[in-house]
């Protein structure tokens, strides 16, 4: 079995070598920072200043800007690349867990072809003549449209240099991190990514080297490459996913004009490049196969994937956090989106809240059932799940081996002797909070003045293109921080607008005090799990157990269990509390709080994240591949025949709607009974050895006038909140009716509020049950709009009241979860035992159960019935599902309430045969 890891940006990109004269831009050399004023003694570790030596005073805290920068430049070491990880080695094996990659592009550390795509995309790929006309008249009133970029002539030595495989600057560290933990402890045998270069390829089309990359991705780096048109890939990543996806997904409604203007253009992109992920897997899968596809960038794949294979084994996992419904439906092709991601049989989310988002968006936009399990859809179950990735402690602490790490721990813990430090590491966008952080660590200074020249914040933010406003505030911050309270031994804050090294990083989370995570919204913060695994104290003479700031808005908060001190980021003064809080705090406290939140991160691993998804994702194929209709074999009518004959005491129980008679009006089905429905039941009864039961969402009253000439018939009304004996002429409502009353006034009055908004629906009100039916509207997409709305709303409001609001089709059904038809089925079992013979050598009233349904609601007696052959308590158990619909059903049949037909046998054909048996 081969596990396909599907993620945008594969582990290993390409490096150019190049002339230094035919480089295409300045970086053509390997990169290296400006000269830094720090030196390196002969022993080989940094010095602050050429004249000192170790054994002076400790320097002071740097007041320039430039001073900080250049310490914590790459002096020792001018290939950055010792950032990212290596293929082999003991060393050097983890990624960065928390993405800081530079833009698609734009990364600093390799020779690679630049992007010959227009930015914006063009207007006229939707063809939109107006569009076109409109661009061509701004033109003509003297407003600039952007020019497509020209290729550099440069770009043509790409064709001909020499190359080699690096690791990638690019991509999900978290995940690279799972798979190769999972690898190192032969969790994952046999696995091949699949991804693009991150790099624009253009420059290399139709070239003997393209190809001569991919075969050696394939076959010595188990990697599929993944070639897209740089136009393609640019509409795709710069604008569609950063520009439209990320921002909703992290509940930054796009309604500003720079969010929205190429939305519409973007989104072909979108689907193009989800397309060629496709193609590329379809071409490569082999049965077996498991396709695991990761994160928003990918999300119309599962469902394309399916298209072609349908019976593929496919994973979705997604990495960010998923917003409510109320933000998800702004996106203008939503469902497309949800349709997407619904072609997976498993979709994993980090944390409860965004699952349960998912749910609840795909139960309002969709009108699907949407259970605690997953989403019932018309064909199959979709299994949905929430959990958390986590770190890869083995390499981790593998990497704080590098002889780095201890230099930087004691050149830091030197130059800020004295000083409590408040480290953070982000992203510099509106999402990661780095104003918020800053402007509360301002107040702080403000309200506790005693603390002024005993903490330093160091804030390493790594900037975007697109933030220009953001950086330029925060900076003005930092400026007026320093200025209000710095002076030539002290700076309050050390601000670095570029990121570290990583054995710079793993110093900086071992000699901090505390860490401040102001995220306003992040799927998963895992540069807090690094922060508390570095706080082990292993380095004898560090800090250890120190102070967890986070944000509520994380997904790692939910995984910690309150022992961190949560902030809301925008409520300044909590958060300068928090600070407070996290320097003043007792060894006791600090040690209990990190044992706690210590044994959270190694609980949630990376590779207890991987093999945890895969194993589930494997039992959820298996028992969704066992209960889809083409796996389900067809009713045996012989076999039926010879369990009906060698048993004594039989019991059937029997859908009516879809099953003994057609679907039709309520008045229909009221008014005329199908003769030939209540003749065969007649005939079975005539048997004494028979017990039936007859079962349906009506009312009590409805089906004693359709089944008022069938004596000695039970019947379940309601999906089994009455229930009338087959001996007995009178009707147990089993549910409570103070309660049903309670429920039903709320549900009620939400259901009125929906039946205003939506012309020609109308609500049936039942004893148990309220249904609001909206197949009758003219205009079905708003009402069936409304009808999500109203479902999403009354599953909101009435939980606590024990109830659910199911969407079928054309109607919402809101009925009690207590009671369904499995329970009355239990209670019609359990009554038959009391009137047991006593003389009788076995513990069942019967030995004979068939249980013949087509709806959802009769998945639940499905279940019940096939336990009870499977522990051996009845017999001869048989279990019947009509239609197409994936089942738990033993058997199927295909026909329902229609006649014999050449290739097909109805049910009441079934019934009749039997009833000629006896």
């Amino acid at each position: 079995m081969t596990v396909f890891v599907v993620s945008l940006f594969l582990p290993n990109t390409i490096n150019f070598t190049l002339p230094t004269s035919t480089s295409p831009r300045s970086r053509a050399r390997p990169y290296a920072p400006r000269r830094s004023t720090t030196k390196i003694d002969t022993s080989g570790k940094p010095s602050l200043f050429a004249p000192q030596q170790r054994d002076l005073t400790p320097p002071q805290t740097p007041i320039a800007e430039v001073d900080h920068d250049e310490f914590f430049a790459q002096s020792e070491n001018p290939d950055l690349r010792s950032h990212f990880p290596k293929q082999e080695g003991p060393r050097s094996t983890i990624a960065p867990s928390d993405p800081h990659s530079p833009a698609w592009g734009s990364g600093r550390l390799f020779n690679q072809p630049r992007s010959r795509a227009s930015s914006p995309p063009p207007a006229d790929i939707l063809k939109h003549n107006k569009t076109v006309e409109k661009a061509a008249t701004l033109g003509r009133a003297g407003i600039r449209q952007p020019l497509p970029v020209r290729s550099d002539s440069h770009d043509r030595v790409f064709a001909h240099a020499d190359w080699s495989v690096v690791p990638a600057d690019q991509g999900n560290g978290g995940l690279r991190n799972a798979v190769q933990a999972a690898v190192r402890n032969d969790k994952l045998n046999d696995k091949i990514w699949v991804g693009t270069l991150g790099m624009p390829t253009d420059a290399l089309e139709d070239t003997q080297q393209k190809q001569d990359i991919e075969d050696r991705l394939a076959t010595e780096y188990d990697c599929l490459t993944v070639f897209c048109k740089d136009v393609d890939f640019n509409g795709h990543y710069t604008h569609y996913c950063k520009q439209i996806l990320w921002p909703v997904f992290h509940y930054q409604i796009p309604d500003n004009p720079k969010s929205k203007a190429y939305e519409d253009h973007s989104w072909v992109y979108y689907v193009k490049v989800n397309q060629a992920f496709a193609d590329k897997i379809v071409k490569n899968w082999k049965r077996g196969d498991v396709i695991w596809v990761h994160d928003y960038h990918l999300l119309l794949v599962p469902s394309m994937v399916r298209k072609k294979l349908p019976d593929a084994k496919i994973g979705f996992f997604l990495h960010v956090a998923f917003p409510s419904s109320e933000v998800f439906r702004c996106l203008a092709v939503r469902k497309e989106l949800l349709e997407g991601m619904l072609g997976a049989n498993l979709i994993g989310f980090q944390i409860h809240e965004y699952a349960r988002h998912f749910l609840q968006t795909c139960s309002r936009l969709l009108c699907v059932e949407a259970t605690n399990d997953g989403v019932q859809l018309e064909d199959r179950f979709v299994d949905v799940i929430d959990l958390a990735i986590g770190i890869d402690p083995v390499a981790l602490d593998m990497n704080r081996d590098d002889p780095n790490v201890a230099e930087w721990m004691r050149t830091m813990q030197d130059r800020y002797r004295g000083k409590k430090l408040i480290v953070a590491r982000d992203k510099l966008d509106h999402v990661r909070g780095v104003r918020q952080k800053l402007l509360a660590y301002e107040l702080f200074l403000n309200k506790y003045p005693e603390w002024r020249d005993r903490v330093v914040m160091i804030q390493v933010a790594t900037s975007t293109t697109e933030q220009a406003e953001l950086d330029a505030t925060v900076s003005d911050i930092v400026t007026r921080v320093n200025s209000s309270w710095a002076n030539l031994a002290y700076q309050p804050v050390v601000y670095l607008k570029q990121d570290i090294s990583y054995p710079q990083y793993l110093a900086l989370l071992t000699v901090a005090d505390a860490l401040m995570i102001t995220s306003q919204r992040e799927g998963m913060n895992l540069t807090s799990h690094e922060y508390l695994f570095c706080q082990d104290g292993r380095f004898k003479g560090h800090n250890r157990n120190g102070s967890l700031i986070l944000s509520e808005f994380t997904g790692s908060a939910s995984v910690f269990g309150g022992n961190e001190l949560s902030v809301n980021p925008w409520d300044y003064r909590q958060c300068a509390d928090a600070i407070k809080e996290a320097l003043e705090m007792d060894d006791v406290e600090k040690k209990r709080r990190w044992d706690a939140l210590y044994k959270a991160v190694m609980h949630h691993t990376a590779e207890h994240w991987f093999t945890a998804f895969l194993t589930r994702l494997n039992k959820v194929y298996a028992e969704q591949h066992r209960r889809d209709t083409t796996s389900v074999p067809r009713l045996s009518i012989n076999q039926l025949g010879q369990h009906y004959l060698k048993s004594e005491r039989r019991l059937f129980i029997l859908d009516y709607e879809g099953t003994l008679a057609s679907w039709g009006s309520p008045n229909d089905i009221i008014l005329t009974s199908p003769q030939r429905t209540l003749d065969v039941l007649n005939d079975l009864l005539l048997d004494d050895r028979n017990t039936i039961y007859v079962m349906s969402g009506r009312q009590p009253e409805e089906l004693d006038r359709l089944f008022k000439r069938v004596p000695n018939l039970g019947l379940i009304a309601e999906n089994g909140c009455f229930l009338k004996e087959f001996s007995s002429s009178k009707w147990v409502e089993m549910a409570d009716p103070e309660k049903m009353r309670a429920w039903k006034d709320s549900v009620e009055g939400i259901m009125e509020y929906y039946h205003e908004r939506t012309p020609g629906s109308w609500i049936e009100p039942r004893h148990c049950s309220l249904i609001f039916h909206y197949k009758s509207c003219e205009d079905q997409e708003s009402a069936a709009r409304q009808a999500g709305d109203c479902a999403s709303h009354i599953n909101d409001a009435c939980e606590e009241q024990r109830v659910r609001a199911i969407p079928i089709e054309g109607a919402v059904i809101v009925e009690p979860i207590d009671w369904s038809k499995g329970t009355a089925a239990m209670q019609i079992f359990e009554g038959l035992k009391k009137g047991m013979a006593p003389n009788l050598d076995h513990d069942s009233p019967v030995d004979f159960l068939m249980v013949v349904g087509d709806g959802r609601d009769d998945e639940v007696i499905f279940r019940w019935a096939n336990e009870l052959g499977v522990d051996k308590t009845v017999k001869y158990v048989t279990t019947v599902s009509l239609g197409s619909r994936n089942t738990e059903a033993g058997c199927t049949l295909t026909q329902g309430v229609t006649e014999q037909s050449l290739t097909r046998i109805g049910v009441l054909t079934v019934l009749q045969k039997l009833a000629m048996l006896s």
